[in-house]
C-alpha cells in the first residue's frame, strides 16, 4: 500500500548531503557568465542604446538585445511584455519594445567569461531616455490619460474587467436588518523562495535550444520560448532541475527566454559553450512578479436571524507594469468576495489596472486571500453586529452540497465547508482553557501584564482545484511496465512525468501514486521528471492542481499499460492524457457559468495575545482545518498546511514590501521581514478530514493553497476580539497596530487579568 503512507521524500537524501543539482550548480567550469541588465526606468521611452563599450571590455563576450529576439513579446496569458526594450527589433511584437514601462525591464543580456567582467561589461552600457509619467498605483492610473498599453485598444488603463449580478439587489437590502460597510487595502507580498533565479542554455546533441531552469510548468516555458524565438516547439527543450521553492512566481518568465537567446546567437558564432546565469537576491525581489497589492470596497446586508441578503463588492488590483496572470488572479478574487455562502442578492464589480509598479503575479492562493479577506472581515462584522456566534453564522450561511454558487450554478458535487467549519471549531474549543504564557516583545524584558490583552478569531474559505473559466486543462503521464518475456507480472516501471516538484514533494507522491496504480513498490518504480524532451504536458505546479490532475493521469497511463501487458508487449508502454470536466468562462453581463470542476475546503482559528504597549503580536496558537479527500503522503500534507499558515503568518503580521514611484524601496531580506523561528505561531493544529473527493484519484483534494486563504482575516478578528479595534488593512506590523489603537478607543477591558494574575481568559464563542 503505497497511498495514505508517509513515504520518506525521494529527494531527501541528496538535499541533507548537498548532492542535489540546482540550476546554480549546473554551470560547469566550461561555461559563459550572462548578466541580465534592467533598464531601471519605471516609466521611459527610450532615445539612445550603445552597447560598443560593453563589448569592448575585457572578458565580454558578446551584449544581446532586442534586435536578437526574432519575435521581440511573451507572456503567460497575454503577450504584452517584451523581452528586451530596445530601438531595434523585427517588428513582429505586437507591442512598443522601446519603452520601459518597469524597472526590471531587460535591456540587455551580458555574456562573458566571468561574472565579474559581466557585471563590467553591463556597467559600460550607455543609454539615453526620455521620461514619461509615472504611474505609480491604481488611483494614479485611473485618473491618468496616459496608456500604458494602447495595443490593447482600451480606453484607460483598465484592462480586464468582470461582474455579477444575481438576483434583486433592492430587495436584497429592504430585506436587511443590519448593514456594514468597509473599505479594504490589502500589501504586496515577495516569494521569497529559497533559490534565487538560475539556469544553464546550450543546444544539446540533437540541435534542441535546451535550458535547464527553476519553474512551475516545463511545457509553457518552451512554448514562451518558441515563440520568442520563432521555432518549433519540438526544437525547445526545458529541464528542470532541484527548485527551491516557487509558491506562484516561478510561473512566470524570468531567465528563461534570455538565455536561450544567448545560446542561440553564440551558436551562429560558432560558439559552441553554454550560457549560465544566477540572479542575487536583491535582482531577484526587484526582478520578478509579487501578490496583487489592492483594495476592495464592500457592502453586506443580513437579517437578524444571520441570513445574509445582498453582497455589494467592488474589488481593483494593482497589475503593475504587464499582465503576468492578473486576469486570471482577478478571477479567483472576484469568486471570493461574497466567501464561501449562499448569497441571494449580489453586485460585484472587479477590475485589473495597469501601473508603472512592480507586476503582480501567481502567489500561493491566486486571489483568494485578497478577496477572503474582505469577506471573512465582513462576516466578523456582521458577527458583532448581529451578535451572532461567528461559528454559527458561518453554519447558518455556508455553501452546502446541492447549493447554488455565486455564479448562479450549483457548485461541483462534493461541497464539505459545513463539515471543515465544524472540525475546525470542535478543535478550537477542545483547547480553550489551556493556559497561555506572557509574551514580551523584547527578550530582554519581562512581559508587561497590564498590557496585554488576547483575543480569538475565526473564517473559512474555499477554493478552486485545477485551471479555471474555460481553459482547457488537462495532464498527461506515461507509465512503461517491464519484467521477462515469460514474466506474468512486470517488475519494475518507468514513470514519464513532466511535472515539477518546487519543494513541497510532488515527485514523491507521484511516485507513491504511480506504484499504487501499478501495485509494484514504490521503490520499483524508476522516475523520469520535468524533461519536456521526455514527457508530455502536466501543466503547472500551480492552482492546487498538481496531485488531483497527475493522479487521475497516472491512473489512466497505467491502465493502459497494464493493458499492453495483457496483449503482450514487453515492455507495455501506457500514455494518457486526462482531462477533468469542462468549465466556462463566466458571461460578461450577468457572471452566470461555472467556472471551476471541483474545490478545497478550509477553516482557521486563531489565538493570540497582543502587547497594547508596543503593538507586538503573538499568535498562541492557530488551528487550521481542511477537507483533503485523500492523504497521499500523511507527513508531507501537514507539511503544506505548516508552511502554509506560515507564509500566511508573514503576510498577515510583517511582510511589508514598499513601492515608491514605481521603485521597490526595500529589496533586501534585511528590511524585508519574514517571520523566523521566533516569529511563528507557538502552535499549529492541523486538522485534516477525508471526505473524497468525487473526481480526485483516490478521492484526493488539491489542499496547498488553502491554509493562506483565510489566515489575515481570523487575525483581525482575533486582534479586535482582544482590542474591539478593526483593522482594515494590512500587515499588522507594531507600528499599525499602536496607530489603530490610538485612533480607535478600545472598548475591550483586559480580560481574566488583574495585579496577581496575567494569562488572558479566552473568549467563548
Amino acid at each position: 500500500m503505497s497511498v495514505g503512507r508517509s513515504a520518506a521524500r525521494i529527494d531527501a537524501p541528496a538535499k541533507l548531503t548537498g548532492q542535489a543539482s540546482y540550476g546554480s550548480d549546473r554551470i560547469g567550469e566550461d561555461a559563459l557568465w550572462a548578466m541580465v541588465v534592467f533598464t531601471d526606468q519605471p516609466h521611459a521611452r527610450l532615445v539612445e542604446l550603445d552597447f560598443s563599450a560593453a563589448r569592448a571590455v575585457d572578458g565580454v563576450v558578446e551584449v544581446f538585445g532586442s534586435a536578437d529576439v526574432p519575435v521581440n513579446e511573451y507572456g503567460l496569458t497575454m503577450t504584452d511584455h517584451p523581452v528586451f526594450v530596445g530601438l531595434e527589433h523585427s517588428g513582429r511584437s505586437a507591442i512598443a519594445c522601446d519603452v520601459s514601462r518597469w524597472e526590471a525591464d531587460r535591456l540587455a543580456l551580458v555574456v562573458a567569461e566571468s561574472p565579474e567582467a559581466a557585471r563590467v561589461g553591463a556597467a559600460a552600457i550607455t543609454s539615453r531616455w526620455e521620461q514619461l509619467p509615472v504611474l505609480a498605483d491604481i488611483d494614479e492610473s485611473l485618473g491618468s490619460d496616459t496608456l500604458l498599453h494602447p495595443e490593447n485598444g482600451k480606453p484607460s488603463n483598465v484592462y480586464h474587467s468582470l461582474r455579477i449580478r444575481k438576483g434583486d439587489m433592492a430587495q436584497g437590502w429592504a430585506d436587511a436588518d443590519v448593514v456594514v460597510e468597509s473599505t479594504y487595502e490589502f500589501p504586496y507580498q515577495e516569494h521569497a523562495y529559497l533559490q534565487p533565479e538560475a539556469g544553464l542554455a546550450y543546444i544539446d546533441d540533437e540541435g534542441r535550444v535546451t535550458v535547464e531552469v527553476a519553474g512551475q510548468w516545463t511545457h509553457e516555458d518552451c512554448e514562451q520560448i518558441a515563440h520568442a524565438l520563432d521555432l518549433p516547439e519540438e526544437q525547445v527543450r526545458v529541464i528542470y532541475p532541484a527548485i527551491g521553492g516557487a509558491f506562484g512566481g516561478r510561473e512566470d518568465i524570468s531567465i528563461q527566454i534570455v538565455l536561450a537567446v544567448a545560446a542561440v546567437k553564440l551558436r551562429e558564432r560558432d560558439i559552441h559553450r553554454p550560457v549560465g546565469t544566477v540572479w542575487s537576491r536583491e535582482e531577484s525581489i526587484v526582478g520578478h512578479c509579487k501578490r496583487h497589492r489592492g483594495r476592495i470596497t464592500t457592502r453586506w446586508g443580513a437579517r437578524r436571524d444571520g441570513r445574509i441578503t445582498a453582497v455589494k463588492s467592488t474589488a481593483w488590483l494593482d497589475a503593475g507594469a504587464y499582465n503576468f496572470t492578473s486576469n486570471k488572479v482577478l478571477g479567483n478574487c472576484h469568486l471570493h468576495q461574497p466567501g464561501p455562502y449562499v448569497v441571494p442578492n449580489a453586485e460585484i464589480d472587479s477590475y485589473a489596472v495597469y501601473t508603472n509598479a512592480t507586476p503582480a503575479g501567481a502567489f500561493r492562493g491566486f486571489g483568494g486571500p485578497q478577496g477572503s479577506f474582505a469577506a471573512e472581515c465582513q462576516m466578523n462584522k456582521l458577527v458583532e453586529a448581529l451578535g451572532i456566534d461567528p461559528v454559527e453564522l458561518r453554519r447558518i450561511n455556508t455553501l452546502r452540497e446541492g447549493s447554488i454558487g455565486i455564479t448562479q450554478t450549483p457548485l461541483p458535487e462534493g461541497v464539505t465547508m459545513p463539515e471543515v467549519i465544524d472540525g475546525c471549531a470542535a478543535a478550537a474549543e477542545s483547547t480553550a482553557d489551556e493556559v497561555v504564557p506572557d509574551f514580551s516583545p523584547f527578550p530582554s524584558l519581562p512581559p508587561e501584564p497590564s498590557a496585554l490583552r488576547r483575543g480569538r478569531g475565526f473564517a473559512c474559505s474555499y477554493k478552486n482545484v485545477g485551471f479555471s473559466f474555460g481553459y482547457p486543462e488537462r495532464s498527461e503521464a506515461e507509465i512503461v511496465l517491464h519484467g521477462g518475456d515469460d514474466s506474468d507480472e512486470p517488475d519494475r516501471a518507468e514513470l514519464f512525468h513532466a511535472g515539477a516538484d518546487v519543494g513541497q514533494g510532488a515527485h514523491t507522491v507521484l511516485v507513491q501514486m504511480a506504484a499504487e496504480a501499478t501495485g509494484l513498490p514504490a521503490e520499483r518504480i524508476e522516475r523520469r521528471f520535468s524533461d519536456t524532451a521526455t514527457s508530455g504536458d502536466a501543466g503547472s505546479a500551480s492552482a492546487s492542481r498538481l496531485t488531483w490532475m497527475s493522479g487521475n493521469a497516472i491512473l489512466g497511463a497505467a491502465e493502459e499499460a497494464e493493458k499492453a501487458w495483457r496483449d503482450g508487449q514487453r515492455p507495455a508502454v501506457g500514455r494518457f492524457r486526462y482531462v477533468p470536466p469542462p468549465t466556462e468562462m463566466l458571461d460578461a453581463e450577468d457572471g452566470s457559468g461555472s467556472p471551476n470542476f471541483t474545490y478545497g475546503y478550509v477553516a482557521q482559528h486563531i489565538d493570540l495575545t497582543v502587547d497594547t504597549g508596543t503593538g507586538h503580536i503573538r499568535v498562541n496558537r492557530v488551528v487550521s482545518a481542511h477537507d483533503v479527500g485523500k492523504a497521499i503522503n500523511p507527513k508531507l500534507l501537514v507539511g503544506q498546511i505548516e508552511g502554509s499558515v506560515i507564509q500566511a503568518h508573514g503576510y498577515a503580521v510583517s511582510e511589508n514590501l514598499r513601492s515608491d514611484e514605481g521603485r521597490l524601496q526595500n529589496m533586501r531580506l534585511s528590511t524585508y521581514l519574514m517571520p523566523g523561528i521566533g516569529d511563528i505561531p507557538t502552535q499549529v493544529d492541523s486538522v485534516v478530514l477525508e471526505l473524497a473527493d468525487p473526481h480526485g484519484p483516490w478521492g484526493a483534494r488539491g489542499m496547498a493553497e488553502m491554509g493562506m486563504i483565510p489566515y489575515a482575516p481570523a487575525m483581525v478578528a482575533a486582534l479586535h476580539d482582544a482590542t474591539g479595534v478593526w483593522f482594515d488593512s494590512f500587515p499588522l506590523t507594531p507600528d499599525r497596530v499602536l496607530s489603530g489603537l490610538a485612533n480607535t478607543q478600545m472598548t475591550k477591558p483586559l480580560k481574566g487579568v488583574d495585579a496577581t494574575e496575567s494569562r488572558a481568559t479566552p473568549t467563548r464563542w
